[in-house]
């Protein structure tokens, strides 16, 4: 998508030179926007192989509002295995920490919980939270269903109270749904955006969001739009997205999104979504910066 690849570039020729919390050093913007209208294809970059497998079972963890990370491992995805929550391990960059780190399952107050139990008092994996704090995203639905003009259709992730029970903290931070001529758009804002490894993730995490709750309520698919903050490069990704920048976008078309036997956005599981046509350019392996 050309979109995402002007992001790149804009970073590459404009970024400046910033520290971080990882200690690995980035190239930073101060703010862009990502935009993708649904109806031109499903945004699942094709410069680089992008796993919608992992996406879609990511997906489905923060739908469920779970904070054990062994749940993503069983279905073989792995991108949650660094972090836990500091309520566990406090959160250090030093080996024997990362072990530990590596080691605990429980992640805390991340994003899907916040969604599904926002105000909630957080104790661990185990517990059972059913009715316990503001379920955003139930709220949400029944909102699209019955008040679909309204302008209050918000789910936050970004809890004062909670940001020190989870690492990193919420860098998608809140999203939004309008309805503009029977078609639903989906706004996300972003506070912290890794361009190289996140935000292709990012995107594709939140169409599929928006095509769901297009199906739930019958509504068509419109535009998808990222409020993107500190948008920055990790200098150890610069020559992986130099590669992918020389890259030619137009090469493969963007593929279609397919759910079938969809009930309902809370009974939904990844292995019902597929992506139809999707092809790319290979993978491009980039180091995750903890």
């Amino acid at each position: 998508m050309k979109a995402y690849l002007d992001i790149v570039k804009n970073i590459l020729e404009n970024g400046e030179k910033k520290t971080d919390r990882t200690g690995t050093g980035t190239m930073s913007i101060a703010g862009t926007i990502f935009q993708h209208d649904m109806k031109n294809g499903f945004p699942l970059l094709t410069t680089k192989k992008i796993p919608f497998r992992l996406v879609a079972s990511e997906l489905e963890f923060f739908i469920k509002g779970i904070t054990d990370k062994k749940w993503l491992q069983d279905r073989n995805n792995h991108i949650w295995d660094e972090w836990c929550t500091p309520l566990k391990i406090p959160y250090a960059h030093d080996e024997e920490t990362k072990k530990k780190m590596l080691e605990e399952r429980d992640l805390g107050t991340i994003y899907g919980w916040e969604w599904r139990h926002f105000g909630a008092q957080y104790k661990d994996y185990k517990t059972d939270y059913t009715g316990e704090g503001v379920d955003q995203l139930k709220r949400m639905v029944e909102m699209l269903k019955t008040k679909p003009d309204s302008r209050q259709m918000l789910v936050l992730a970004w809890n004062p109270m909670d940001i020190d029970k989870a690492v990193p903290p919420y860098c998608h931070y809140a999203f939004q749904v309008t309805v503009i001529n029977n078609r639903l758009n989906l706004f996300w804002n972003q506070r912290s955006v890794d361009v190289a490894l996140g935000l292709p993730f990012n995107i594709a995490s939140y169409a599929t969001l928006l095509h769901l709750l297009a199906l739930e309520t019958g509504l068509e698919e419109g535009i998808l739009t990222g409020f993107l903050a500190d948008t920055h490069i990790y200098l150890n990704h610069i020559e992986g997205l130099k590669e992918q920048l020389a890259r030619d976008p137009n090469k493969y078309k963007l593929p279609q999104i397919k759910t079938n036997n969809f009930k309902s956005i809370f009974d939904w599981q990844y292995t019902d979504s597929e992506i139809i046509n999707y092809e790319s350019y290979p993978r491009i392996p980039f180091e995750i910066a903890v």
